[in-house]
């Protein structure tokens, strides 16, 4: 078997500065990986993460290591031991799904590999959280404003005045689902005193308000909202480690290393009884393309990294009222 990889950054401008606890940006960085064969080019995308040690460098460095192997016909059930879970092995991962639909004729969810992992057959719509930067609270009020039609906002927080901010954001989209993202900006007691006034506000998830290496505070803490593990949570290794400090688990392909990984957390992570919320990084919408098959059904969606951004792909996801719509054949899968 002969095959030819080609990786390459790509960037793709933000409609506005994007802000978290850890900071901004205004653009959306990728590595994007090609891989051909005789008959086919299969595609695939990761969002290096510097809370991870990532960069653009350091990606292509991991997914040049393997250059050899995958010309010469690596497999993806191989790909999993040859490459550590993370955004490298993400790329490369979907790529191979893209590759072997492409070379099959068929969609990705009709492949029996894809069946075999417990993927959800003929995937439909799905609504998804629009995301709110982390901004003022007069600021964060008008973006709640401008997206109050949306059914369910995601609010980023994680510093002092969150909840100024927040209810703020329930003045400006009083109808609206919310749904808050700390991004580790919190700890015991302050999540503790808040939490309260979370549910009174009506939130119904909060995203990791703890950093992951001091969550062993959520142990055995009263919990009147549903918590929600994302930095803790990564492939099927971390599970274990959540055991009564969560309720629900942020399935990110760039965390789990591609969609392989992703199908089988999703299927362990329910086997506990967590709950399965399925998140991005800032990417393009061919990042989002396979994650929206892990989101079927899920309790959360939230790939709503293509409305965030001035430029996508040639052939990008649908959004509509329906939500995110499964990919065309032109994008990916």
């Amino acid at each position: 078997m002969s095959r030819s990889l080609d990786i390459a950054a790509r960037r793709f401008r933000l409609a506005q500065a994007f802000t978290i606890s850890r900071g901004a940006r205004t653009e959306a960085v990728v590595v994007e990986v090609r891989l051909s064969g005789e008959t086919a080019t299969g595609i695939g995308e990761c969002v290096p993460y510097a809370r991870y040690g990532e960069s653009v460098a350091s990606v292509t460095e991991e997914i040049e290591m393997v250059r050899g192997d995958l010309e010469t016909g690596l497999s993806r059930e191989d790909l999993q031991e040859r490459m550590a879970p993370g955004a490298a092995r993400n790329a490369v991962d979907c790529a191979l799904w893209d590759l072997a639909a492409k070379e099959a004729g068929c969609r990705v969810w009709e492949l029996p590999a894809y069946r075999a992992l417990g993927g959800a057959p003929s995937p439909k719509p799905e609504i998804t959280a629009y995301t709110l930067s982390l901004e003022s609270p007069e600021k964060m009020r008008e973006s709640a404003r401008q997206h109050a039609h949306r059914p369910l906002l995601k609010i980023k927080l994680g510093g002092q005045g969150d909840l100024e901010r927040l209810k703020a954001v329930r003045e400006g989209a009083p109808e609206a689902r919310l749904v808050i993202d700390a991004n580790e900006g919190w700890d015991g007691p302050t999540y503790a005193a808040i939490a309260p006034e979370l549910v009174a506000l009506g939130v119904e998830m909060v995203e990791q308000p703890l950093p992951a290496a001091d969550d062993a505070a959520l142990e055995g803490m009263a919990r009147p909202l549903t918590v929600c593990a994302d930095e803790a949570a990564h492939d099927r290794t971390t599970l274990g480690a959540l055991a009564g400090k969560y309720d629900m688990i942020n399935i990110k392909l760039d965390k789990t290393g591609g969609l392989t990984e992703a199908l089988c957390l999703r299927t362990e992570a329910e086997a506990l009884g967590l709950k399965i919320m399925v998140g991005c990084m800032v990417g393009s919408s061919l990042g989002m393309a396979p994650a929206m098959l892990v989101g079927q059904g899920a309790a959360l969606v939230d790939l709503d990294a293509p409305l965030l951004l001035a430029e996508d792909r040639d052939t990008p996801l649908v959004y509509d009222h329906q939500g995110i719509h499964p990919p065309a054949p032109a994008l990916w899968g």
